[in-house]
């Protein structure tokens, strides 16, 4: 069993950054894709960025310009720094990562931007 805890969100004003991480422990074997998703409050989970053992990134195009992800897999660990953070972006913010053909998702962790 793989488990993946997310850390770092909190409240932020407009403008603002805030960087999550998370974290995998348990029985790795070999973790390839890693991503971030998003959740708002009565809206549909989303994909925010993804990022392959190799270190190629994806993301959608309305997160191009503000976000980032990066990993360090000696620490199974990926990053989300977000920049010019926008009130649009609250929610809470899942990280997923893939191991041996399964998916584990994280508990997720909360971001609010306030106005």
């Amino acid at each position: 069993q793989v488990q993946v805890v997310e850390s770092g969100g909190g409240l932020v004003q407009a403008g603002g950054s805030l960087r999550l991480s998370c974290a995998a422990s348990g029985s790795i074997f070999s973790i390839n894709a890693m991503g971030w998703y998003r959740q708002a409050p009565g809206k549909l989970r989303e994909m925010v960025a993804e990022i392959t053992s190799r270190g190629s990134s994806n993301y959608p195009d309305s997160m191009k310009g503000r976000f980032t992800i990066s990993r360090d897999n000696a620490k199974n660990t990926v990053y989300l720094q977000m920049n010019s953070l926008k009130p649009e972006d609250t929610a809470v913010y899942f990280c997923i990562m893939g191991d041996s053909g399964l998916d584990y998702w994280g508990q997720g962790t909360q971001v609010t931007v306030s106005t």
